[in-house]
């Protein structure tokens, strides 16, 4: 797929946007003052890998508890705002490396103006982000309600008054829960400026059925070539929000880290407990980074012939099962040692 062409900012010292890797990120659910459990919660989203995080900044604690953060944790923070203008300049002075904002809220052109200078000087990004809930009135008027143009203008102001005072390190994000919306306002948003865009469904919902709203959402737009960063927002543990952001990226061939497993859905011919061996190898096949893919099939039907393109992988048969390394069979191995013995070989890859 052809990917659109975006200008490249720093988060940090991740780059966003261009021809670079498309990054996961997530957002944290603690209280952000509370430094311990805020630390300990982007630890294991860095250990899931996620590339950015971002925490809700809600007061001047918050702010300056961005300073010993950033002490522990090895990714880039984002400071997310809404309304006081003060808490934006608060959290870039104590070293946020990005800023999500909506200038419609924070006020008056000169309050706008203040963290636009403050980023200036430490060349620190701008998030514009518009949802579907909050899109301003008249543009809900002039556009007949929530729609994808009432987004897409809306989000042209506020880019056009950063822009008005000498300032391009932006990041677009038009979300809304409704995953044809999201799509239409994407596209849409694309067409007139060429800032990257944070993609998301926004309110998505629990993980399963969010799960399932934001790959469609965002894998479509992905494979439509729109896309520079991708938040996956699920009711749960964040870690989950990483998972899956990871697995779309991978699924359209746009991540080349960590294994990615392939099975098959399994059917009469099956004679070993394969479900079972499945969930037991994604959780041991977890914390190993080398980009294989990775086939657990039923049978040899599905086994070195339709899953050949694996990098390794396993056919079960009655009791015992096969070990195949691109499509040629190494090994036959008994069902209680298939997964020890297929953990052994890809670690000698």
């Amino acid at each position: 797929m052809e990917r659109r062409n975006t200008r490249k900012i720093m988060v940090g010292n991740v780059p966003v946007g261009g021809n670079s890797p498309i990054t996961v990120q997530s957002m944290t659910n603690t209280i952000t003052k509370d430094i311990h459990s805020t630390v300990r919660q982007i630890k294991e989203l860095e250990k899931a890998g996620c590339h950015i995080i971002r925490a809700a900044v809600t007061d001047f604690e918050d702010a300056k508890a961005i300073r010993e953060i950033k002490k522990n944790i090895s990714i880039p923070f984002i400071a997310d705002i809404q309304y006081d203008y003060r808490l934006a300049i608060a959290a870039v002075e104590n070293g946020a490396d990005c800023l999500r904002i909506n200038p419609g809220n924070i006020g008056s052109k000169s309050k706008v103006r203040e963290i636009i200078d403050r980023c200036k000087e430490r060349n620190i990004p701008i998030r514009v982000g518009v949802n579907s809930g909050s899109i301003k009135k008249e543009y809900l008027e002039k556009y007949g309600g929530v729609n994808e143009n009432s987004m897409v203008y809306s989000a042209l102001e506020q880019i056009r008054l950063i822009e008005s005072m000498g300032y391009e390190e932006i990041k677009v994000s038009l979300k809304a829960s409704s995953v044809p919306l999201t799509i239409k306002a994407y596209e849409k948003i694309s067409q007139f400026v060429d800032y990257p865009l944070h993609l998301g469904v926004t309110e998505a919902g629990p993980i399963w059925k969010g799960t399932i709203k934001s790959a469609v959402g965002i894998g479509t737009l992905l494979s439509m070539g729109i896309g520079d960063t991708i938040r996956i927002s699920l009711t749960g543990d964040p870690v989950e929000e990483v998972r899956v952001g990871r697995e779309i990226l991978r699924s359209l061939n746009l991540l080349n880290e960590g294994i990615e497993i392939i099975s098959c859905p399994t059917c009469g011919r099956t004679k070993i407990r394969l479900i079972e061996l499945v969930e037991e190898a994604e959780k041991r096949l977890e914390g190993i980074n080398k980009p294989l893919r990775v086939a657990i099939m039923g049978c040899p039907v599905n086994g070195p012939g339709e899953a050949k393109e694996a990098d390794i992988g396993i056919a079960g048969g009655q009791g015992e099962g096969l070990i195949f390394r691109k499509g040629k069979i190494i090994k036959k191995v008994k069902e209680d040692l298939l997964l020890d013995e297929l953990i052994k070989e890809i670690e000698n890859l």
